[in-house]
């Protein structure tokens, strides 16, 4: 069976973007998931997206990580999702999207997107994990834990990112582990070590949004603010009313399709 599929990046996040709305994609084989996510062997990507049917909203998104199992939600992978089907004609320029972390809302403006995001939640400041600083926590979506350093460049993710995402503190889920340096012009810069990619991306929505709220709730900026990714990409964070939107470019990279059942 041959998937058309479309290469996609949100801010330097990348994602394999599918029209499923036949559900014939094979979401539950997650070796089939970790081959065409592979690097150097497969497609590669950040998470496989799934542009399905909805009886809540416009439509579904069903996001697979690399490793085959399927997570509540992504900011950037949603902005990719909302440009494709706007595009596609599957939905408005403003729709709404049903994820797994609930209805979120989508305005599609040509390549920018703008995106809300679940209500922040489970909030926990100033947690002990033995690291320089204390760490901070909230739910935007799905879990993030958030250091503050100096030096974002000296920061050893692998490892660090590492013991941050599988702490004690976060068990058993995990989080996602974001390092936040306050710039001098009122901006953020961040890196991010990702769960289920287990290894540092070059971008994350939630991640660019948690990072933006622990920042406004101790203090250190000003919302709206733009957060620096590691791709070099921008995305900006506004909240109001307590509604927090994401905010950045959706691009295409390129179209392609895949052979299930054969060597990708």
């Amino acid at each position: 069976m041959k998937i058309p599929f479309y290469k996609m990046h949100g801010a330097g996040n990348d994602f394999i973007v599918v029209d499923d709305r036949e559900l014939l994609f094979p979401a539950a084989n997650r070796s089939f998931i970790e081959q065409v996510a592979a690097r150097r062997t497969g497609i590669g990507c950040d998470g496989v997206i799934l542009l399905q049917p909805s009886a809540a909203a416009d439509l579904r998104m069903r996001f697979l990580n690399p490793d085959g199992n399927e997570v509540e939600m992504c900011g950037n992978g949603a902005r990719c999702f909302a440009r494709l089907a706007c595009d596609l004609g599957a939905a408005p320029a403003e729709m709404q999207i049903e994820t797994a972390a609930g209805l979120v809302h989508a305005w599609v403006e040509g390549a920018e997107v703008r995106l809300e995001l679940p209500p922040p939640s489970d909030w926990k400041l100033g947690l002990d994990a033995g690291l320089e600083r204390p760490v901070d926590f909230v739910n935007t979506g799905v879990p993030h834990a958030v250091l503050r350093v100096d030096d974002l460049a000296a920061v050893d993710l692998p490892q660090v990112g590492r013991t941050l995402r599988c702490h004690e503190l976060f068990a058993p889920e995990g989080a996602n582990a974001n390092f936040v340096r306050v710039d001098e012009d009122a901006t953020l810069s961040v890196r991010t070590y990702e769960r289920g990619v287990e290894g540092e991306t070059l971008a994350c929505g939630t991640g660019a949004a948690a990072v933006a709220l622990v920042a406004a709730r101790h203090g250190w900026i000003e919302l709206p603010v733009v957060v620096h990714c590691a791709g070099g990409y921008g995305l900006t964070i506004d909240s109001c009313a307590g509604k927090t939107t994401l905010t950045g470019s959706a691009e295409y990279v390129f179209e392609g399709e895949m052979e299930y059942g054969s060597r990708v």
